[in-house]
């Protein structure tokens, strides 16, 4: 049977203007607004879609937003139920796959497209003369994307994020005089655990996005206030003295606004970022959760994402004697340099092809960012897993324990200490080499060194019991 199709009232052209006069009125988001998206910008040319990236980057901002706070409804920050949350919001609650794949690969997404952005800008000497602030902002940014993708690994509760912020704790803790202090605020005490946890759940959900949003608004005012920079050409200088008026001649004479001539770039290629990451965690999904955290029982070979990978390759290959130094000063160097940059080199070329340490220094880069990530894949600084069932100590050194240290000896693998430290080359190689341990360290400091942990091992102060604690360390007393 056919019916009537509805039909709105058809209002006059004067009703909808008086309505939209009197909304702006009040509100004045036409009269705030269109001066932002309006704004004059240099024809982008060729080197066009270089310029995308940063817009791109808050797209995956606004996804990890949105698929944040939903996950945020089901999900239960607390040791006991954490885990079992996310498998809830992954198998059973109604498209709960595909928020966490959603904000799983748009991680991944914000971290890649915030890094191409700020090595495009160094590369293109964006940040010289007058954005030296711009850049300082977006440096900003990067730290606190990297943060927030970090914070995130701990609330799945398994051992991936619990030995991920084991060895970052560790690191914090190495800085000279208040590393003590740094270690037990990032851990919310003296061990990994529900406080931590907790810790980590606000600072992922409230305080970090609330930083980067404070960040993107600063950044945001800061372009449309000095202007996208014009593509470089070979030969052009910029001088803090003329820049400005070269700049402003440049605008008046072929600028265009940047909606909708340039805007439609950064639209088409957002676009593209939400349907590439839809597709992603629509076909590959998020990675399934390992086992569930648990210090004493290491039954996982712990991964941090991909993108830290490169991190922990380098923790691996530092050689002891020269980690502390290297830990506490390279960070502090980078982030010297980092901020120096627009101040040392604000004016002169900013073509890639009249500025070649600049396109050594980006190559460089990317090339040791690729090969320490795939070391990172296969590095050692997380416990040789096949140990536990596989490693038997020599019976030179078994045949030394006796009584309490014979107990010890199973202990030593039952508790998982022969995946992170060697015993007369047998074991992992993450942990100092116990072979000579009663030579170097007292029963006090071998005592306290297990119940509280430290250099990458966790604390076994609430795992371990008196008996298993005597019987422990008299093993470790006939190791020398």
């Amino acid at each position: 049977m056919a019916t009537t199709p509805v039909r709105l009232p058809h209002l006059p052209k004067h009703i909808w203007l008086k309505v939209g006069g009197w909304f702006e009125d009040r509100s004045h988001i036409y009269e705030g607004l269109l001066p932002i998206v309006q704004h004059p910008v240099p024809k982008t040319g060729k080197v066009g879609w270089w310029y995308v990236f940063g817009s791109a980057t808050l797209t995956a901002f606004l996804i990890q937003v949105i698929t944040g706070v939903a996950l945020a409804m089901s999900f239960v920050p607390a040791p006991a139920n954490a885990y079992d949350s996310l498998q809830y919001i992954t198998h059973q609650a109604p498209f709960g796959w595909l928020l966490r794949g959603m904000h799983y690969f748009g991680a991944s997404a914000m971290v890649v497209l915030i890094t191409i952005h700020v090595l495009r800008i160094f590369l293109m000497g964006s940040y010289k003369f007058p954005r030296e602030f711009n850049w300082l902002t977006g440096a900003f940014l990067l730290v606190l994307t990297a943060s927030i993708a970090f914070t995130g690994q701990l609330l799945r509760w398994d051992q991936d994020g619990y030995w991920s912020v084991v060895v970052m704790a560790e690191q914090a803790g190495k800085t000279p005089v208040i590393g003590g202090l740094i270690a037990q605020l990032v851990v919310a005490g003296s061990t990994v655990g529900g406080p931590t946890l907790t810790r980590f759940f606000g600072i992922h959900v409230f305080l970090l996005p609330a930083l980067i949003a404070g960040f993107i608004l600063i950044h945001l005012w800061l372009v449309v206030f000095d202007g996208i920079s014009e593509p470089p050409e070979p030969g052009v200088q910029v001088d803090p003295k003329t820049y400005k008026e070269r700049y402003h001649a440049m605008l008046e004479r072929d600028g265009v606004p940047f909606f909708p001539d340039a805007a439609w770039r950064d639209a088409l290629f957002a676009l593209c970022v939400v349907v590439a990451i839809m597709l992603l965690a629509t076909i590959v999904g998020a990675p399934e959760l390992g086992k569930p955290a648990d210090p004493t029982i290491i039954q996982a070979n712990p991964r941090p994402d991909w993108y830290f990978l490169w991190y922990f390759a380098v923790l691996s290959e530092i050689p002891p004697a020269l980690e502390d130094w290297v830990i506490l000063s390279v960070p502090v160097l980078i982030g010297i340099l980092v901020i120096a940059v627009p101040f040392i080199s604000n004016r002169g070329e900013r073509h890639p092809a009249r500025r070649p340490l600049a396109v050594f220094l980006v190559g460089g880069l990317l090339v040791s960012l690729v090969v320490l990530t795939l070391q990172g894949a296969a590095a050692n600084w997380s416990p040789d897993i096949s140990a536990a069932s596989t490693a038997r100590l020599p019976a030179s050194v078994t045949s030394q324990a006796t009584g309490q240290a014979a107990q010890g000896v199973q202990l030593f693998s039952e508790k998982g200490c022969i995946t992170c430290h060697t015993v007369a080359g047998v074991g992992g190689k993450k942990g100092p080499d116990l072979t000579n341990v009663a030579g170097r360290l007292t029963r006090e400091q071998l005592i306290t060194r297990i119940l509280n942990g430290g250099n990458n091992m966790p604390a076994f102060g609430g795992n371990i019991t008196d008996q298993e604690l005597q019987q422990l360390v008299a093993f470790l007393e006939t190791l020398k």
